[in-house]
């Protein structure tokens, strides 16, 4: 049988939003989406210009009708619609591995804000720092619990009538991959191994998917997926210690 609160897990993105604004919190939010805008700016760029040198490659094979070559801006709506599906499916997962190491340090002031204890009395630059490689192979590990599940789900995908519910387990399992994305900050900060996680989310698990489904809506929105990233943190954190965090003790 289902555990949790369906229904109180729906609340955590929103309390999340209300902590990104707080005074302490802000510094940690701001930094990896500057960086995020960044390098999927310079990332876009690139691709519009490369896009840019194909259209007028493809047009050059065309007659040259005038009705004919003005339609290049049917290209460029394709261009927009391959945009709008990496920003959709593939920017959670960069701006994870980007900013891992500044939201583990923001999961830990937000727990420290939440509870009024300290997690780590060291809360230096140098840490955070040397905290990257170990951030990055938690991504990792992520990662590679995702894709044979995804691929899994994908060739259900391909059969026939058994794929008519391949939609809605495609969406369950990207909410339930947004609670183990999110709630792994703050349980990577009290030394929760990645499997152990799984399993303590497991045990209130229509919480987890509360949590994860405004969550995995908001990452598909353009420029609301900038700010959805720090404050799905926040709000793990705070599901973390009301949620999975007694467990431990």
């Amino acid at each position: 049988m289902l555990k949790g609160n369906f229904f109180r897990g729906l609340g955590y993105l929103g309390e999340g939003f209300r902590l990104i604004r707080q005074p302490g919190l802000r510094l940690f939010v701001v930094i990896p989406i500057v960086i995020n805008i960044f390098l999927f700016g310079i990332l876009f760029y690139f691709m519009a210009e490369g896009f840019a040198a194909l259209i007028a490659m493809a047009m050059g094979f065309l007659p040259d009708w005038t009705w004919l070559q003005a339609l290049d801006w049917l290209f460029w709506i394709l261009y927009g619609a391959v945009i709008l599906l990496m920003l959709a499916y593939g920017f959670v997962i960069v701006a994870n591995l980007i900013g891992s190491p500044f939201y583990g340090y923001l999961a830990e002031l937000t727990e420290k804000h939440l509870t009024g204890q300290e997690i780590n009395t060291d809360d230096s630059w140098a840490v955070i720092i040397k905290d990257i490689p170990r951030a990055l192979w938690r991504e990792v590990q992520k990662i590679l619990y995702y894709l044979p599940r995804a691929i899994g789900l994908f060739i259900i995908g391909l059969i026939p009538v058994v794929n008519l519910a391949a939609a809605v387990l495609w969406f369950l399992f990207n909410c339930w991959m947004m609670a183990l994305q999110y709630v792994d900050f703050p349980a990577d900060n009290h030394k929760v191994s990645f499997p152990a996680l799984r399993r303590l989310l497991g045990d209130t698990r229509l919480s987890a998917l509360g949590f994860g489904l405004p969550v995995a809506l908001a990452a598909m929105v353009p420029v609301l997926n900038l700010v959805v990233v720090p404050a799905a943190v926040c709000g793990a954190t705070a599901y973390w210690v009301r949620e999975n965090g007694s467990a431990l003790k």
